[in-house]
């Protein structure tokens, strides 16, 4: 089971799972953000990994930039979060992913604990990465943009903050579950 959490990162999205649950009520994005601060650095902790990971860096980045901001402005001036926190976190997320295409894809920073070192080169695993990559950026991108339609149209808010975003979340893990090994066996040589 360690290696699974060495190797996921599920469990780098854990604080914002956090967030996301503690701060869909109106005035508790504040709290929200300190439990996700307090989560990723406990999950670090606990988990002992080596370098810091991407996600891990934002995600601690964001949430204390949060927290700070909520702490140092006034009370009415934190009602735009209350608003609009789906929308800026998901889209904190999938600027993430994005921009890590451009250096190295989020995901291969996980998936290179359960691989060899001499798999880390081959064409296979750098684009199974940069798929899963571009994968969850869209996601998160998608999620960000039903947030932001949750709060011009809020009769649909269960529908866009909730319904649609768990549906496609669970379709994100099962293809990062499943595709990497769908590619293994499609780049093995015929016998």
């Amino acid at each position: 089971m360690d290696e699974w959490f060495e190797r996921s990162p599920f469990i780098g999205f854990a604080p914002w799972v956090v967030y996301w649950v503690v701060a869909e009520g109106p005035s508790t994005w504040l709290f929200g953000a300190l439990c996700a601060v307090l989560s990723a650095v406990i999950l670090g902790i606990s988990m002992g990994f080596g370098a810091p990971r991407l996600l891990e860096i934002v995600t601690i980045g964001f949430f204390v930039v949060v927290t700070a901001a909520g702490v140092i402005v006034g009370a009415a001036d934190r009602d735009w979060m209350d608003t609009y926190a789906t929308t800026l976190s998901s889209g904190v997320l999938a600027l993430m992913a994005l921009g890590s295409l451009a250096f190295t894809p989020f995901t291969e920073q996980y998936a290179r604990v359960a691989r060899p070192l001499e798999d880390w080169e081959e064409p296979a695993f750098r684009q199974t990465n940069r798929v899963l990559t571009l994968m969850w950026a869209l996601v998160f991108a998608l999620i960000a943009m039903l947030g932001f339609f949750a709060t011009q149209v809020p009769q649909t808010k269960d529908w866009t903050n909730w319904v649609i975003p768990i549906v496609v979340l669970v379709g994100a893990v099962g293809m990062t579950q499943t595709y990497p090994a769908k590619v293994r066996e499609r780049a093995k040589p015929a016998s």
